[in-house]
């Protein structure tokens, strides 16, 4: 699944191609992607020009020049937008082996088309993606319900991090990858952010010192940061809107490197499986 640095690298990209594009036509080739009375969204979408595309965590949120209403894209495990221009096709998201395959496919849930011949595909092989038209009202009740504080933001203070730790049971990784807690982690950066802070993520979160929580205060955006300005990390299912696998690949110290000597300490990186997720550590750096 895409996390913050990987959405946030799609975000910038789709935001130069198709800001203030007029939206020709919208087809619905699966309803299911789709959480919203199909007509509506067709109407409400064709004829309008998206004005900008924010994230919150994982979710993109896109606003209109005529409508009130914003339309969230969430991609969670396998989905992908693709944009194509003069046979150029540009992708963001699952990347589902090559890129050059026809379009649409039978992958393909949702083609907007705009009215340069452009077109936007929502393309998701598990269908646990969705397209969904919500009002400002429900936006900011979503926002607020289901996404915590975000690294790289305002909100992401030591005071409101300090209290998510406050009398809970659960293990680090547990509780940052919860995204009612903090938003936009996923199981690579919570791995990196664990190894930079020193803490080991199977750890108990009141076991934890106030400095380890500092450690990882200090840890999380910086890791993210680094992960954006290198345009995510690629295995087998991130790729940039351009098409192009994320690189922060090389720049990972724990996360898929299980086996492989630490870069700090030259010692064995381990995995275990930590809440039914792969976890990355290392045991001497790490405690």
């Amino acid at each position: 699944m895409p996390e913050l640095p990987e959405v946030e690298t799609i975000r910038r990209d789709l935001e130069e191609k198709i800001i203030g594009k007029k939206i020709a036509s919208v087809l619905i080739l699966a309803k299911k992607s789709v959480h919203y009375s199909i007509d509506k969204f067709i109407k409400v979408l064709t004829g309008d020009k998206i004005t900008k595309i924010n994230r919150r965590g994982k979710l993109l949120y896109c606003s209109f020049t005529k409508s009130n209403l914003f339309l969230l894209i969430h991609l969670k495990m396998t989905g992908q937008l693709i944009y194509r221009q003069n046979k150029k096709i540009t992708a963001g998201g699952h990347s589902l082996g090559a890129i050059d395959f026809e379009l649409p496919n039978k992958f393909t849930r949702v083609i907007i088309k705009f009215n340069d011949g452009s077109e936007l595909f929502f393309n998701d092989l598990r269908r646990f993606g969705y397209l969904k038209l919500v009002s400002t009202e429900e936006k900011d009740k979503i926002l607020q319900k289901s996404f915590g504080i975000e690294p790289l933001t305002s909100d992401f203070t030591w005071i409101d991090f300090r209290k998510i730790f406050n009398k809970r049971m659960t293990t680090v990784k547990a509780l940052l990858l919860n995204q009612k807690l903090i938003s936009g982690l996923g199981n690579i950066y919570v791995d990196e952010a664990c190894f930079c802070a020193g803490v080991r993520p199977n750890r108990r979160v009141n076991k934890l010192t106030v400095t380890e929580i500092k450690k990882l205060f200090i840890c999380i955006p910086k890791i993210l940061q680094l992960a954006i300005k290198n345009r995510g990390t690629t295995f087998k299912d991130f790729m940039d809107s351009d098409g192009k696998q994320g690189n922060h690949i090389d720049f990972l110290k724990v996360y898929g490197r299980d086996g492989e000597k630490c870069k700090r300490c030259k010692g064995m990186i381990q995995k275990i499986r930590l809440g039914g997720r792969g976890t990355h550590f290392c045991p001497k750096c790490q405690k």
